[in-house]
């Protein structure tokens, strides 16, 4: 995940990535746990650990706006960061996991991980198509401001003269 706002090396970079991560998969636990919890008839159980995912997801967007200023980001940045996050999860994690799993003879795993390489690259190029789309937008803009601008100077030009 690692952010160019900082440098790699820096311990403290690397500890919040860490309890990003911690913190999310927290998030995920607790919202897990409440679900079973909810199938097994105890809804105050269920509550209490949503409750405390919700307050995960709290903390781990803290670490991200740490890691990911809000000043120096914008959604072309936001974009370009997820493209890297999934085309890397189907290039590189997924497959690596999938090698594993094979070698262990765990099928159930090999299956999974099978579909989330597949979901990857399908994130990868939902997000590239977005990214794409934003680009022609923001060139079709650029043209008619400056189109806009020629004419205000064509104006300007006519009456200082």
């Amino acid at each position: 995940m690692a952010s160019p706002f900082h440098n790699p090396e820096s311990v403290t970079i690397k500890n919040l990535e860490s309890a990003f991560a911690g913190e999310s998969m927290a998030h995920i636990k607790y919202r897990y746990f409440a679900k079973l919890c909810r199938e097994m008839g105890d809804e105050e159980t269920a509550k209490a650990f949503e409750a405390t995912a919700e307050q995960e997801v709290m903390h781990a967007f803290g670490h991200l706006d740490l890691l990911f200023p809000k000043d120096k980001m914008n959604p072309a940045r936001a974009l370009q960061f997820a493209i890297e996050g999934e085309t890397y999860e189907y290039t590189e994690m997924y497959p690596n996991f999938r090698h594993a799993a094979v070698a262990e003879g765990n099928e159930a795993a090999v299956k999974e991980i099978d579909e989330q390489i597949a979901e990857s690259q399908e994130h990868a190029e939902q997000f590239k198509a977005v990214l794409e789309k934003a680009a022609k937008r923001f060139a079709a803009l650029a043209k008619v401001e400056e189109r806009h601008a020629n004419h205000y100077q064509q104006v300007l030009d006519r009456i200082s003269a």
